[in-house]
């Protein structure tokens, strides 16, 4: 089973520094997160970042530490919540947000879209996204022409608008920026995409891991790096 991932990076939120969005360690620990989209946001909560890095820190399986979120889910703001183990006999990965259901789930192998809304809610950047990625993977490409290809669907700036499930969670945000909000790539004044990652895993175990950065919030500016890895038995 091999499962392959797209997400954002580094946590930069203003006095809750430190955590992270995305992450994998060479114990075959990986995890992700998305904010939910939601106009009113306690100030007062914990720093959702935290989730990921505490989970690559912790003895805990996925399911197990998913377990352990759930039961502390009110202390967050709205978030979703990846966690997976790659192992060389069996790979498990498994979900759990905090405004869905109370229990996290196992996921079967498969294609899954997630943005700022619950797992697979069918937004149209989502469905968009989905279609785009799957025609990549779908394709005979060597690991370098696949990350490029993921890369370049990160990228993609094309508004799905109207959207009436992501305008309808999004009541408080103004038009503009639900508009800027349906594009797989958010570019808008003062806010938008600016961390792509491509983590490729195959069935030996090595680990492909591209981050492409904007410097100095300048959209015709990037850097790209990549780290190669073997995970350990």
């Amino acid at each position: 089973m091999t499962f392959c991932f797209l997400s954002l990076g580094l946590d930069l939120e203003e006095g809750k520094e430190g955590g992270s969005w995305l992450g994998i360690s060479k114990r075959g620990k990986l995890a992700a997160l998305t904010n939910y989209l939601e106009a009113w946001q306690n100030p007062d909560a914990q720093g959702r970042g935290f989730l990921v890095s505490n989970y690559l820190t912790d003895n805990l399986d996925s399911f197990a530490y998913l377990r352990k979120v759930s039961s502390e889910a009110h202390l967050y703001n709205g978030f979703n919540l990846l966690t997976a183990d790659f192992r060389a006999n069996e790979d498990t990965l498994c979900y759990y947000g905090n405004k869905g259901s109370s229990e996290p789930i196992h996921l079967k192998a498969g294609i899954y879209g997630l943005s700022n809304s619950l797992l697979e809610t069918p937004w149209r950047k989502l469905q968009h996204g989905k279609r785009l990625f799957t025609s990549v993977v779908n394709k005979t490409l060597p690991p370098d022409g696949l990350v490029q290809e993921l890369l370049h669907i990160l990228n993609n700036e094309e508004l799905n608008t109207p959207d009436h499930e992501q305008e309808s969670q999004g009541v408080g945000f103004s038009k503009a920026i639900l508009q800027a909000l349906s594009a797989v790539c958010v570019r808008s004044p003062g806010y938008g995409t600016r961390t792509n990652t491509v983590i490729l895993i195959d069935r030996e175990g090595n680990v492909s891991f591209t981050e492409r950065t904007m410097l100095n919030c300048d959209i015709t500016q990037w850097s790209t790096n990549s780290f190669h890895f073997k995970l350990q038995e």
